[in-house]
């Protein structure tokens, strides 16, 4: 198949130049092992954003009962491994509740700690960001620390908020944001890099920057357009309107909104069972399927196509797919390892 794809004059042989110079990101190792053929390898991309944290790690925590992360008194971030039936699960939980779980300096140095451990643990499936603060998902950057930075501060600490989100966006698994609260400013823009946001029907959800004379810079001018369509990001951004859950469901800034319940964790509900669906697939067709539609959307139609088909051929060569074809075969579920 490899072969193949170098081969294919309707896929790689079509590719122009200005097309192809995303294609090199496909060349980021999925999983060990496994490598892209080597027509599209040492190929240039801007950003080589999907080279990185591709290298799934052997071993990872030993499995434990229950929650498998310890929690500290002063922890914002808490890292949760679920187990049982739910185990390949991880979530962040946000929890600064005397700060609206604002973006402060140790909460985005705890996520990036946290990001840069999971996105090389092989035994990560789905990773739900949500928060344990009734009320609140993320109120944003915290304006009170932000005060008291210089303006020479000030861009080097955005530009880290940004390269933490941008992390996100570019873990290897499927990325479930719950929204049970407010979201707003780098707190949608954190939602925003998630693969796929839930919502509770009272969640408030904007982009408010240009409230307070500066523009969104969490990557929300560029990640808002492509989810929602530029004429409504425009709208939305010039405006630092504030929507409900079925106002975002309606304009696709969500997909699925849910009335609340008394506990104030129904979208964080929806995220497990979305988590549960994709826990029994196969590890490997899940991350390269997450590669080609991100790199996809990015391109062209024909690079897209190309895209895919590399990415199509690193599952043939896996244990995995040859225990799918069994598995039906034999008429049981499939016991997948992620090789």
């Amino acid at each position: 198949m490899a072969a193949a794809v170098a081969a294919a004059p309707g896929a790689l042989g079509a590719l122009h130049a200005g097309g192809a110079r995303l294609v090199a990101a496909c060349s980021a190792r999925l999983c060990p092992g496994l490598r892209l053929p080597s027509s599209l390898a040492g190929r240039r991309v801007g950003p080589a954003i999907w080279a990185q944290g591709w290298v799934p790690a052997a071993g990872g925590p030993a499995p434990k009962r229950g929650y498998s992360s310890e929690m500290k008194n002063e922890d914002e971030l808490r890292v949760r491994h679920l187990e049982e039936e739910n185990r390949g699960i991880v979530v962040l939980g946000i929890n600064r509740a005397y700060g609206k779980n604002a973006l402060s300096k140790n909460l985005i140095k705890m996520l990036s700690k946290a990001v840069d451990a999971l996105k090389s643990d092989k035994k990560v499936r789905t990773i739900i960001i949500r928060s344990e603060v009734p009320g609140i998902f993320c109120a944003g950057a915290d304006l009170k620390e932000r005060a008291k930075m210089s303006s020479s501060e000030v861009g080097p600490f955005v530009s880290k908020i940004r390269a933490v989100i941008n992390d996100i966006a570019n873990l290897p698994v499927p990325t479930i944001a719950a929204i049970d609260g407010l979201a707003l400013g780098g707190g949608l823009e954190l939602a925003l890099a998630c693969d796929i946001r839930v919502a509770a029907s009272s969640a408030k959800m904007g982009l408010v920057e240009t409230k307070l004379a500066i523009i969104p810079g969490g990557g929300g001018t560029q990640r808002l357009p492509r989810a929602i369509g530029m004429s409504l990001a425009k709208e939305l951004i010039f405006s630092a309107r504030v929507l409900d859950g079925q106002e975002a469901k309606a304009v696709g800034l969500i997909s699925h909104v849910l009335e609340q319940n008394q506990e104030g964790d129904a979208a964080y509900r929806k995220a497990l069972d979305l988590a549960r669906e994709f826990l029994p697939q196969g590890p490997v067709a899940m991350r390269v399927a997450k590669l080609a539609i991100n790199q996809g959307m990015e391109v062209d139609l024909v690079t897209g196509l190309a895209i895919e088909e590399a990415c199509y051929a690193q599952t043939i060569p896996t244990k995995d797919r040859l225990e799918g074809l069994l598995a039906f075969k034999e008429k049981r579920p499939p016991r997948y390892k992620g090789e």
